[in-house]
């Protein structure tokens, strides 16, 4: 039995909370392992619907989650989404919840300097102003306060002259005060008891679960075109999202990722700025978003819609090593009489069939697209590939063929139980 890491190959928004929920169910043990509350997932277990943006997709269904030490983690919204799952009937406990030790925390002067340069700066990266990148730099920079700093109050002070020494320089910039080092201590000493409880040196279960035969799901967060090494740079997050970082971000070690699922749209969408190739702003793009109802689940932000770019989907499972991918939303393409795939680009005249390391050259490139007959009959639902349209399945394996990856599964809403199984992560 294999465990299963599933990624974003695409923006992000491809659908990963119902597959991770339908994994999660034959699961012993759901990591998050990257990114912080930016991130949101959508779970739809019979009539109830749970979003999430820091908690691992697991806790819904009482499997062990744990929150790894390649995650940011702000505790005063850790407090409030536990509240508020908890008000949906959702159990949570430090049994069936662990948070790394070594996690580093979102403070609130993260979150003011993620918005003022938001606010000051032309060149708009689209953040969520929820203090990720800032954080971020702050745990390269041997500068943050992380959670097992929680039980040693007393002994912060070194760590927050570093912090100050730091932060009240760039908010001298932008005419703010300095920090108030009295309030920052109180507000860490009163959060400090909702997340004690949970912290755990989660690399030493995690190894003790694997060597048990336990199955574990990691659940990555944003998609991997998000990738600060490897997406459409500067326009990323500030964590890698690729499937090696489960590793890193865990502490199980590199041979533990087990099979790669990637989750990707039958279309293509984007939140914020930065290169589209496909993008269709037109009625395309507002027939995809209004069907798709594509807006995000932090944010609310309107998402940018478009075809499918297989170009940029082979690239995202051959820097991820993806075995195989979860293809969601093909029933919002039902009813379309042509729908196209993007199989390459020209850029002054050259043709490429990835996209250039350049921001500059990522906004410029011409989408090369094939285009292929639609399907009038519904895929709403469907369950076996003897239930889809003949021209869905062709459209399906074309995507196999020009992304080199096959398909594992198939999503036809977001029904847990409205999915194809083509092959099963966990018996890889």
């Amino acid at each position: 039995m294999a465990n299963v890491t599933v990624i974003g190959a695409q923006w992000g928004d491809e659908g990963k909370g119902k597959i991770v929920d339908w994994l999660a169910e034959r699961a012993d043990v759901v990591v998050r392992f990257q990114g912080g509350h930016n991130a949101g997932h959508t779970l739809v277990v019979g009539n109830e619907t749970y979003k999430l943006s820091l908690l691992p997709s697991g806790i819904v269904r009482g499997t062990l989650s744990v929150i790894g030490n390649g995650v940011v983690l702000d505790p005063w919204h850790f407090r409030d989404e536990v509240a508020k799952l908890a008000g949906q009937g959702v159990t949570i406990t430090p049994d069936n919840l662990h948070i790394a030790e070594n996690c580093p925390l979102i403070l609130p002067f993260h979150r003011d300097l993620d918005g003022l340069r938001e606010d000051a700066s032309e060149f708009k990266i689209g953040t969520t102003r929820r203090g990720i990148g800032p954080a971020y730099e702050d745990k390269v920079g041997r500068r943050a306060i992380r959670v097992c700093d929680l039980a040693h109050l007393e002994d912060l002070d070194p760590q927050i002259d570093r912090l100050c020494a730091h932060h009240d320089a760039l908010r001298a910039g932008f005419d703010q005060p300095p920090i108030d080092r009295a309030r920052l201590k109180n507000d860490l000493a009163e959060i400090a008891p909702h997340i004690l409880p949970y912290a755990k040196p989660v690399w030493l279960s995690l190894g003790e679960a694997r060597r048990a035969g336990k199955r574990i799901l990691f659940e990555g967060a944003q998609g991997m075109l998000l990738d600060v090494d490897h997406g459409t740079y500067p326009f990323v997050t500030s964590s890698n999202t690729v499937a090696g970082t489960a590793s890193s971000g865990s502490g199980l070690g590199p041979s533990g990722v087990g099979f790669v699922l990637g989750i990707v749209k039958a279309y293509t969408t984007r939140v914020g700025s930065g290169p589209f190739p496909t993008e269709q702003d037109n009625e395309i793009g507002e027939f995809l978003g209004t069907r798709g109802h594509e807006f995000g689940v932090v944010t609310g932000r309107k998402r940018r819609c478009g075809w499918f770019d297989a170009v940029l989907v082979r690239q995202s499972a051959a820097v991820s090593g993806i075995t195989g991918i979860a293809l969601t939303k093909l029933d919002i393409l039902d009813g379309l009489e042509e729908i196209k795939i993007c199989v390459g680009y020209t850029l002054d005249g050259k043709h490429y069939d990835y996209l250039p390391p350049h921001a500059a050259d990522q906004a410029r490139v011409e989408p090369i697209y094939e285009s292929i007959e639609g399907w009038s009959e519904t895929t709403a639902g469907a369950r076996s590939w003897a239930q889809l349209p003949a021209q869905a399945i062709k459209y399906i394996r074309r995507i196999e063929e020009l992304i080199q990856c096959p398909v594992t599964l198939v999503s036809t809403s977001p029904q847990r139980d409205d999915t194809i199984l083509v092959r099963d992560p966990f018996e890889d």
